[in-house]
């Protein structure tokens, strides 16, 4: 029997807070090692700011560890949160995340890589043409934009590798490209994402329990409303090309039936 009222809103609140709470904690237990280091590096920027070569040491930690861990546990998470938005939020958040994470683990891994290996070689870019380089300033600062068009670019990523069946590099074009042609959705969700960043360094309790489910549902929910978007256009197109067709084609019937009854008349 559904509750109604102050009590069935209340009892789907707590739904929600569940399965949010518990994809979060799935998310954050795959991706353990990862965390791990990032929490270690932290401790150690904060305690011996001085001690370059473990920093640099955790660097190549996480670059190693990325395409294997956290690439493919968040794909497993978007898989969960696709499932919510396009509107079955009953289904088993266990099951889904693993079959997910099973489905999606090479090619996110693959994507991760290729990823990782980029971020890697555009920030070492950036640092020289910064730092050490004097009048190529401008240079860096295009390897800076070139730098967040590419991390805002993995929400489109993650989202269309659980969304679409594609090969791996149509996947990392395709992501790129949505950024590009798509800016205004895909850069509301890296200021989304801040915020609940920001919120979660208030309250660090958030980042186990809610922050990364809820980074990944908003992602998700606006790449579905750019491609039920584009789909719509699509469709527009493809009935006003239709239409035209159809135009054109009794336009030419019109006037070949005219030209027959003018050789018609003809003596």
């Amino acid at each position: 029997m559904e509750m109604k009222g102050a009590m069935g809103g209340l009892y789907k609140l707590t739904e929600w807070i569940t399965r949010i709470a518990f994809s979060n904690i799935l998310w954050v237990i795959c991706t353990s090692p990862f965390l791990f280091i990032v929490l270690t590096k932290f401790l150690m920027a904060v305690q011996t700011p001085e001690a370059h070569n473990e920093q640099l040491l955790s660097n190549w930690v996480l670059g190693i560890l990325s395409p294997f861990v956290l690439f493919p546990a968040t794909a497993a998470l978007f898989t969960v949160v696709r499932k919510w938005v396009m509107g079955n939020p009953d289904v088993s958040v266990f099951k889904t995340f693993f079959k997910g994470y099973k489905e999606n683990y090479k090619q996110s891994m693959i994507g991760g890589i290729f990823y990782t290996l980029l971020f890697v070689i555009m920030y070492v870019d950036y640092t020289v043409y910064m730092t050490q380089l004097d009048g190529f300033q401008l240079v860096g600062i295009v390897m800076l934009v070139l730098l967040i068009v590419l991390f805002v670019s993995l929400f489109n990523f993650f989202s269309m590798a659980v969304h679409y069946e594609m090969k791996t590099t149509q996947l990392l074009k395709n992501a790129v490209l949505l950024t590009l042609i798509r800016p205004f959705r895909v850069f509301s969700t890296l200021i989304g994402s801040a915020v609940l960043a920001y919120i979660g360094t208030q309250m660090p309790v958030l980042f186990v329990f809610f922050l990364f489910c809820l980074m990944a549902l908003f992602a998700f929910f606006n790449f579905y409303a750019t491609f039920t978007k584009m789909q719509e256009q699509q469709e527009k197109m493809k009935k006003a090309e239709e239409e035209e067709s159809e135009t054109e084609q009794a336009l030419l019937e019109s006037m070949d039936s005219a030209k027959k009854g003018e050789n018609g008349s003809k003596p």
